[in-house]
């Protein structure tokens, strides 16, 4: 409706079957796109029998499409510097499309002077993934159509890569890493794939049908990050003073318990069904914190410590 408004305000009178060729749609669907145009909106849309084509009778200076406030005009702004983080991807070119879009649709004047945000505001990530634009567009486009793939794809710690048949559910982006869940045949279940690791994808033809019961949040719900498992475990982390603050200002687990300590320290309790990421989590803290429990994390985090320790002396 905005590419029509903007052809009936450039006076060259154009009608349904010009304005569908242009924007690549059906005559119905401009013709359905006037009639709210001019009963719902209320704009001056007539058909000049002369001309053949659609005009404005009246002045209309801008498409009463959006209404926005400063806050969320600050928001928007805020939304669009957060892009950065996915320059180089898929996501650029139409993010920044749907933006442009809502930028066009706003009032010509605003009154706010946004400067300060723009000077002032940044998003930064620690590690950016590299990835294989190609690869994870093809990646992006199978899981959105519901297309079935062969995946060469190389585990963790492995040189060679393996041939793996999977039908993509869900591509994620979790503490800044890109993450593919999907079926994989051979193993009968959901496994997680990380997109960086893919080096060739091939379609196999064949589509298929996402089940209902399907859910990420689910399925993540007892994961310290990515990674579940069969396990039910009551992980207690006791954080000295120095690190205290950083544990209480961040909500680490949808499960987590803090209890304050006299000595200034604070416990971190979390309900965890697998230990393979919280243990890296507790190792980077160093120093500043001990496992209470449970025995399990106690041993790895404890055998982690002597590896370290001995390739330092080495």
């Amino acid at each position: 409706m905005l590419r029509i408004h903007q052809s009936l305000q450039s006076g060259k009178f154009p009608n349904a079957t010009i304005l569908a060729a242009e924007l690549e749609v059906s005559t119905k669907s401009i013709q359905r796109d006037l009639d709210f145009m001019r009963d719902r909106l209320e704009l001056p849309i007539e058909y000049h029998p002369q001309k053949f084509g659609y005009h404005y009778t009246g002045e209309v200076t801008s498409f009463p499409t959006m209404h926005i406030t400063e806050g969320e005009l600050v928001a928007l702004v805020i939304a669009e510097k957060a892009l950065e983080q996915y320059r180089g991807t898929q996501f650029e070119k139409p993010l920044l499309s749907a933006i442009r879009k809502i930028e066009q649709s706003l009032p010509d004047t605003i009154s706010l002077n946004l400067a300060d945000i723009e000077q002032t505001i940044s998003f930064r990530t620690r590690a950016e993934p590299i990835l294989n634009l190609e690869i994870f567009d093809a990646l992006a486009k199978a899981t959105a159509s519901r297309r079935q793939l062969e995946l060469t794809y190389r585990k963790a710690g492995n040189r060679e890569g393996e041939s793996r048949l999977v039908d993509p559910y869900h591509l994620a982006n979790i503490n800044g890493e890109w993450y593919l869940f999907a079926f994989d045949h051979a193993r009968k279940d959901i496994r997680t794939f990380v997109p960086s690791r893919v080096s060739a994808v091939k379609q196999t033809g064949k589509t298929f049908a996402r089940p209902q019961k399907f859910s990420l949040e689910k399925r993540l719900r007892d994961s310290f990050g990515v990674h579940s498992g069969d396990g039910q475990f009551d992980v207690l982390l006791r954080f000295d003073t120095r690190v205290a603050d950083y544990v209480r200002e961040k909500k680490w687990h949808e499960s987590q318990q803090l209890r304050e300590m006299k000595n200034g320290g604070v416990e971190l309790g979390l309900k965890l069904s697998s230990l393979m990421e919280i243990q890296r989590w507790v190792l980077s803290w160093g120093g500043d914190v001990r496992v209470i429990k449970p025995r399990e994390l106690i041993a790895t985090v404890r055998e982690a410590a002597k590896k370290i320790l001995q390739g330092s002396a080495a």
